[in-house]
C-alpha cells in the first residue's frame, strides 16, 4: 500500500493510526513525502512544484515495489493518484471534486475567515487548533490531539494550490478500469459528501460516507470507521491481495 498525503500535510499524517492499522493486517505500507514536503528534497523551492511534479513521487515508489501497489490518496493526494493511476487498486479519501477546489476555498473564506491566516501556522496554539477543527475535523476530535499533530503539517506550494483551483479546466483523459473506492466524511466541511458521486462517476467507483467524520479522515476521531470500511472493501474486491497480506 502506498499512501499519498494531501495539501499542507506530510507523510507523518499516516503514522498515528493508518500505518499501524494496515501493517497489523499484514500489508506492506509505504507513506511518502511529496516533493518539497517533510523529509523530501526541495523545501527551499516548494512553490515551484505543481501537481504533475508530485505525480512523479508515488510513481517512482510504486516502480520500486516487488508487487502492484494499492494506492491511497487523501484530498490533494487524490488528484495526484488519479493522474498516476496505473496501480492494482485505489482508494480516494475526501477527494478533490472534478471541478477543483475554488468553490470550497470561497466557502471557507466566507464561513471561516480566520482559516487562511492560521493555516500556515499550524503550531499557533489552541485557538489555531480550534480553527483547524472547524474546517478539517469532526467536533469529536480532541483539541489536544490536534495540537500534537500540528508539527506534521507545513506550507503548501502556491503553484500546486493554483493547479487545484483550476482543475475544472483540465481536459479529461481515458481512465483505466481499476477497482476504486471513494471515501468521505459525513461532516466534511471542505468537500461535503454530496460531491463524492462526482468522483465516483469518473471511475465507476463505490462510494462510502463515514458517519460524523470530518475531512482529515486519517487523523479524525472517527479514523477507525474509515479504516475498517477500507479494509472491508479491500477484502471484498481484492481477496487475493488481502490473503497474501495475512500470510
Amino acid at each position: 500500500m502506498v499512501f499519498v498525503h494531501g495539501v499542507y500535510a506530510t507523510a507523518r499524517c499516516w503514522d498515528e493510526y493508518f500505518l499501524p492499522y494496515f501493517n497489523h493486517r499484514g500489508f506492506d505500507c509505504h507513506a511518502l513525502d511529496l516533493s518539497g514536503h517533510g523529509d523530501s528534497e526541495g523545501r527551499e523551492r516548494l512553490d515551484r512544484f505543481g501537481i504533475d511534479d508530485y505525480v512523479e513521487d508515488p510513481a517512482q515508489v510504486a516502480q520500486e515495489l516487488p508487487a502492484p501497489a494499492i494506492v491511497i490518496g487523501h484530498s490533494m493526494g487524490t488528484v495526484v493518484v488519479e493522474r498516476f493511476l496505473a496501480a492494482y487498486a485505489a482508494i480516494l479519501m475526501a477527494p478533490v471534486p472534478p471541478g477543483g477546489m475554488l468553490g470550497a476555498s470561497m466557502k471557507i473564506a466566507l464561513t471561516q475567515p480566520a482559516f487562511f491566516s492560521e493555516q500556515l501556522h499550524p503550531a499557533g496554539g489552541e485557538q489555531s487548533a480550534r480553527t483547524m477543527r472547524g474546517v478539517y475535523y469532526s467536533r469529536e476530535t480532541e483539541i489536544d490531539d490536534l495540537m500534537r499533530f500540528a508539527g506534521w503539517f507545513q506550507s503548501e506550494s502556491r503553484r500546486a494550490t493554483l493547479d487545484l483551483s483550476l482543475l475544472g479546466m483540465r481536459i479529461g483523459r481515458r481512465r483505466p478500469a481499476l477497482p476504486v473506492l471513494v471515501v468521505g466524511g459525513e461532516a466534511d466541511a471542505v468537500f461535503p459528501p454530496a460531491l463524492l458521486g462526482l468522483t465516483g462517476l469518473r471511475w465507476k467507483a463505490e462510494a462510502a460516507v463515514i458517519p460524523a467524520a470530518g475531512h482529515t479522515l486519517m487523523l479524525d476521531a472517527h479514523w477507525q470507521a474509515a479504516a475498517d470500511n477500507m479494509a472491508d472493501w479491500l477484502a471484498r474486491m481484492l481477496p487475493g491481495a488481502t490473503a497474501q497480506a495475512r500470510d
